[in-house]
């Protein structure tokens, strides 16, 4: 996923289906300069990560 749309998905406040490795996430914030998103699951939302940005696949 590119590092722009990300951020908009990010501070839409809209579920977007994203996933990561497979597996539905939501994505909290995203770190331009690291280029990574804070991401939950969408099942665990205890599960927080940061990921790289480009490892998001949207659907």
């Amino acid at each position: 996923m590119e590092l722009l749309r990300a951020k908009r998905i990010a501070e839409a406040g809209e579920i977007v289906p994203v996933t990561y490795e497979g597996k539905r996430v939501i994505i909290q914030h995203v770190d331009e300069g690291r280029e990574v998103a804070r991401i939950y699951f969408a099942n665990e939302p205890e599960r927080e990560q940061d990921v790289p940005v480009r490892l998001l696949e949207e659907q």
